[in-house]
């Protein structure tokens, strides 16, 4: 196994274990992929179906081709499919983070989107957060709801069932993983005291173009 697809592989376990301890998983409930290529073929390395994530070594993570054949001394996660089409519908996607949080499955359970009660909703790409329509897990039609409801956006609830989320690497996919189950549980408890203020689509849009340039930028030369 070359080097850097074995730093890969130990990567995607380490942050696959850091999901518990960051409130996004329990037990084996969820998946981790990170985009890649391996002996010439493009693909991305999952996480294997149905294993605890501590007990998990470089060898069981599963490599899968595009046309949904694996590589590997394991089955794939049963949700390949949707890590699979948004791999090739989203060039920029480097990882995909999938889990059952408490707060964004609550919200799934009751199919609600997430408006912008907060301006933090634009950093998933727009006004809102949308929840996809309920479909079977694992089933190209889930795949399908999560490809509509992530469309211009970086993440989406699934409908009586979790969130879902695309970075451009794994620490980027945790770190928004854990940022759109906050935002779930500020929507949440929002919500116990009445409806909350939704920001108007005048304001959203400011907050978008600033969240354009916002953070680190590369030096102009």
């Amino acid at each position: 196994m070359p080097d850097e697809t074995l730093t890969l592989r130990q990567q995607l376990i380490e942050t696959a274990r850091r999901m518990a301890p960051c409130g996004l998983n329990r037990g084996t409930a969820g998946n981790l992929s990170a985009r890649v290529s391996e002996n010439g073929a493009d693909g991305f390395l999952i996480t294997p179906t149905g294993m605890a994530y501590e007990a998990l070594t470089p060898d069981d993570i599963v490599f899968m081709h595009l046309d949904g054949s694996f590589d590997g001394l394991r089955k794939p996660s049963s949700e390949w499919r949707f890590h699979r089409d948004i791999y090739a519908q989203r060039p920029e996607a480097g990882a995909i983070l999938h889990a059952h949080s408490p707060f964004a499955t609550t919200l799934a359970c009751l199919r609600r989107d997430i408006p912008a009660f907060h301006y933090m909703i634009a950093r998933f790409g727009g006004d809102s957060l949308r929840c996809a329509d309920y479909a079977t897990f694992g089933t190209q039609a889930l795949s399908d709801a999560a490809l509509v409801a992530l469309t211009g956006r970086s993440g989406c609830l699934l409908g009586n069932h979790g969130m879902l989320v695309l970075g451009k690497d794994l620490p980027q996919a945790l770190a928004l993983g854990v940022e759109l189950e906050e935002l779930c549980e500020q929507y949440w408890r929002a919500c116990q005291l009445g409806a909350p203020v939704v920001l108007d689509a005048t304001e959203m849009a400011v907050v978008l173009d600033k969240f354009s340039t916002y953070g680190q930028q590369e030096a102009s030369r």
